[in-house]
């Protein structure tokens, strides 16, 4: 009986070890794509679809980093309430709005968005909502400042270029 105590524990140790290399393995696999949907040139910026089908683009609200989901079909741009009340911004107004999920009421607030590759839109009129998920919305308050075109799951944002 002794005798199988270390053969299994040695097995045990193997195959924790394998499951480990694997796990580190997938994981750097998913950050490697992440780094790869995204890319800031001269030129262009280029964000691919990410494996949910919508394009992310990392950014920061206020100095907090966040990753927007890009929403073309929404006006504005909109957050979660709870990060509005984490960073602590105030409101101006209030608002309802039409949504894909119906109507809701929100706070209307005045944010600072910085986006990856240069893009920034100061004192820009956000609107709160608490039935948002974590990531916030960009919409086209945003994107209708920029020159883009949406090819092949690629969406590419011409660097320099405002409407």
């Amino acid at each position: 009986m002794d005798s199988d105590l270390p053969r299994s524990l040695k097995l045990a140790t193997v195959w924790l070890l394998i499951g480990l290399v694997v796990f580190l393995g997938v994981q750097w696999w998913q950050h490697r794509a992440q780094q790869m949907r995204f890319s800031a040139g001269m030129e262009a910026i280029e964000i691919r679809r990410g494996p949910d089908g919508h394009y992310h683009w990392p950014g920061a609200i206020e100095g907090r980093a966040v990753e927007f989901l890009i929403d073309t079909g929404a006006t504005g741009t909109a957050i979660p309430a709870r990060l509005a009340r984490e960073l602590r911004l105030q409101p101006i107004d209030s608002v309802q709005s039409d949504t894909a999920g119906g109507v809701v009421t929100g706070q209307v607030m005045r944010a600072d968005i910085e986006l990856r590759g240069g893009v920034r839109a100061e004192r820009l009129r956000v609107l709160a909502l608490d039935g948002l998920s974590e990531r916030p919305l960009l919409g086209m308050d945003v994107l209708g400042r920029l020159h883009w075109q949406q090819v092949d799951g690629v969406l590419r944002i011409e660097a320099g270029r405002a409407r």
